[in-house]
């Protein structure tokens, strides 16, 4: 190894005289300087009165840099720990540096990378030397410097070694190092993904995903997006498999705003995947999404952390794009706030022109005038607004109403403008536009041009499948429509337009859906006409206001889980994770946001449970003893499962129980149930307990119950029968 560095002798001599002299000779040397298209100096002169700053920088930090490397050849291996820690300090101190940390950060790991040392940090990773210590600090800074060109030599050297001590779980000082490695080859390739994946580090994540260190969290939720961004179908499957949404729960339910946000991307990338929409949906992780976005303001939220500071790479920003258009709510209400956030960061760089070289502003223009979904309106509408560009009209989303006039605007707002003084001409309203063919375009509008005529109909498509047809569907065909799939909705005014509702769908055949409602895909013919088939079994043909709706029936509730959020919500988001893969139906309140705020539902779920886990963490009764009013909701929810003879079940971590006599006596029963001491890291044991403790199990070993004091440290026995609620007298 120190032959790797040592032939570079000459080499270093010569550089550190010469690389010095400035910012032109290293774009010479072929280095990128940055991966959101800012790739040569010449570029970075846009940036008004920084270049000069960023170039006398980057002097500075290549020549300390230099040094540390020079401490590499030594044969000391405590020196060469040192400047490997000198450099991992050096690197983060840049990826700090506000404005052009990106630009600075890149400049010296290209420096790394064409000195050598990566290909020393690899070799120390892949070699089995036995030097702990040294082997760390290599992982150490190769988590630091993966930026694009140096995972590229990862990835066709070392890829399968660095992978493998990524996943290792032998060595707790490795674990942050090594999501944080998994973290950065999730963001290379599909194929890299799937590698990735194979080697086990899906695996390792998902994990990790249990564990308590703030960095190690923030590593799982930012490797997960980008499992997600990169790694396309076929690892949206595999996430799946592993139970990636699952275990995103409490990731977006955690009280660090980095894990919660990059949890919240990932599954809106996972849920506009048509192909496992179902999965995610399952998991209850998307309804944490919308509590987030609507309690955060982009521009403020990006200050509010320096790993938000320097933005996302082009490259990145334009696989969000496609959530912009999704039929998934949350999808889009995140991707208009990623993009409003991001504006803000490039405004302040001068780099505004990104957005519209990836293709970003037209589709945030469309989100703006014609989403039904008012949080990604706004959303959007801010972007619009920092980065200049006018804000759209705000049409009516009920199209068939539209006047000629709406439509010249529309056509305006989706970059077909040219074709306003056809469209006028011949005077489409909503109805016409709605209605329109190929060979009406082709013919009429004069759009002869059968691409230009394909991006149009994209684009009307769209327009039909988001449109509101109250004015004329009374059966509601659109809801059933959607009900078929995502895509038949853009069928719903054909179909109403030739007389059709759902009381007469049941006659429909084949020439009625091809001749008549102009379904040409007849893919689609056919799964319509098996919906209809599979009749009120599957798609009630009955107006809902004839029948309760499939949503107001409440599904059989196996366990209500009660906590503090200030201290429970990551215990009680991991019970839940943990006995929903158990096969348990677990209810958690996700939108207990602000102390005091209660909602009489949950209540009903209290109610409707056989069991009720009461997470117990530090001072999670505190504010019971306090309440003279019976306001608390944690009071509330252990009175009403006292009352409805729930399985009381208290799951305690770190927590020292108040006398009994402090407590208000309508809750003061909940002293006498067993309950389990939580130990973080023996998860699963803790969950074996616990299930046994709901399903009622080994009855025959079932001690007495006793007072719980706040000495009380140990596992409880196991009851054998459900636990009511006892007099102070039965427990003693």
């Amino acid at each position: 190894m120190l032959n790797l560095l040592g032939n570079l002798s000459s080499r270093f001599v010569k550089r550190t005289e010469n690389h010095m002299g400035n910012a032109s000779t290293m774009a010479a040397e072929g280095i990128q300087l940055a991966e959101d298209g800012v790739q040569t100096w010449d570029k970075l002169t846009m940036l008004s009165g920084k270049v000069q700053t960023l170039d006398s920088e980057v002097d500075q930090n290549t020549a300390v840099l230099m040094g540390h490397i020079e401490k590499l050849k030594s044969s000391d291996e405590a020196v060469q720990k040192q400047a490997l820690k000198d450099m991992y300090m050096l690197v983060e101190k840049a990826w700090r540096t506000p404005g052009y940390g990106r630009d600075l950060a890149y400049s010296l790991c290209d420096t790394i990378r064409l000195y050598g040392v990566l290909d020393y940090l690899l070799e120390h990773c892949i070699s089995s030397s036995g030097k702990k210590e040294l082997t760390y600090e290599c992982a150490h800074l190769l988590e630091q410097i993966l930026t694009p060109n140096n995972r590229d030599r990862v990835v066709k050297s070392g890829f399968e070694a660095v992978v493998k001590l990524a996943c290792s779980q032998d060595d707790t000082d490795l674990v942050r190092i090594g999501t944080g490695l998994l973290e950065n080859m999730f963001k290379h390739s599909a194929d890299t993904c799937t590698k990735v994946i194979q080697l086990g580090g899906l695996n390792a994540i998902i994990r990790n995903c249990r564990e308590k260190d703030r960095w190690t969290l923030r590593h799982c939720a930012a490797a997960l997006a980008n499992c997600a961004m990169y790694g396309g179908v076929t690892n949206h499957k595999a996430m799946v498999d592993h139970k990636a949404p699952e275990w995103l729960f409490p990731l977006a339910f955690s009280d660090d705003e980095f894990v919660r946000y990059y949890a919240c991307l990932s599954i809106c990338v996972l849920a506009a995947n048509k192909e496992v929409e179902r999965d995610v949906t399952d998991s209850d992780t998307l309804s944490l999404v919308e509590p987030f976005v609507t309690s955060h303001d982009p521009e403020e939220f990006a200050r509010s952390d320096w790993t938000h500071a320097q933005g996302r790479s082009d490259d990145w920003l334009e696989r969000l794009i496609p959530l912009l258009q999704s039929s998934q709510e949350e999808a889009q209400c995140l991707a208009t706030f990623h993009f409003a956030m991001e504006a803000g960061i490039k405004k302040d760089q001068e780099r505004i022109k990104v957005f519209y070289e990836i293709g970003a502003v037209r589709p945030l223009i469309r989100v703006a005038s014609s989403s039904s979904n008012p949080t990604a309106v706004r959303f959007a509408v801010q972007f619009l607004s920092i980065i200049g560009e006018e804000i759209p009209s705000k049409l009516s989303l009920s199209v068939p109403t539209w006047s000629t006039d709406d439509v010249l605007t529309w056509l305006k707002q989706i970059g077909f403008g040219g074709f306003r003084d056809s469209f006028n001409d011949s005077q489409v309203d909503g109805d016409l536009l709605l209605l329109l063919t190929d060979e009406q375009l082709k013919d009429d509008i004069k759009m002869s041009n059968s691409l230009i005529r394909k991006r149009f109909l994209r684009e009307l498509v769209e327009l039909k499948k988001n449109a509101d047809y109250s004015s004329c569907d009374s059966t509601k065909l659109r809801r059933w429509l959607r009900r078929v799939g995502a895509e038949y909705m853009q069928y719903t005014y054909h179909m109403v337009h030739c007389g059709i509702d759902r009381t007469t769908l049941e006659w429909l055949t084949e020439d009625h859906l091809l001749e008549d409602c102009g379904i040409a895909n007849g893919v689609h013919r056919m799964k319509i006409q098996n919906a209809i088939k599979a009749g009120s079994r599957l798609f009630p043909l009955s107006s809902e206001t004839s029948s309760p709706s499939r949503e107001n029936i409440a599904p059989k509730l196996d366990v209500f889980i009660s906590y503090r959020r200030a201290t429970g919500s990551q215990l009680a988001s991991l019970l839940k994770v943990h006995l929903q893969l158990r096969g348990f139906n677990v209810f958690i309140d996700v939108e207990k946001l602000e102390a005091g705020k209660f909602d009489n539902k949950l209540l009903e779920n209290v109610k409707k449970a056989k069991n009720f886990i009461l997470v117990l963490t530090p001072d999670a009764l505190d504010r019971c003893i306090t309440d003279t009013e019976g306001k608390d909701w944690v009071r509330k929810e252990i009175v009403a499962a006292i009352e409805s003879s729930c399985n009381i079940v208290p799951v305690m971590s770190s927590f020292s129980w108040p006398k009994p006599e402090d407590l208000p006596e309508d809750m003061r029963a909940v002293c006498y149930f067993n309950g389990i001491k939580w130990i973080h890291d023996y998860q699963d044991a803790c969950i074996d307990k616990l299930e046994r403790f709901l399903r009622g199990e080994d009855v025959s070993k079932r001690g007495r119950l006793s007072k719980m004091s706040s000495k009380d440290e140990e596992v409880f026995d196991t009851p054998r029968y459900r636990l009511h609620r006892m007099g102070s007298s039965d427990s003693i």
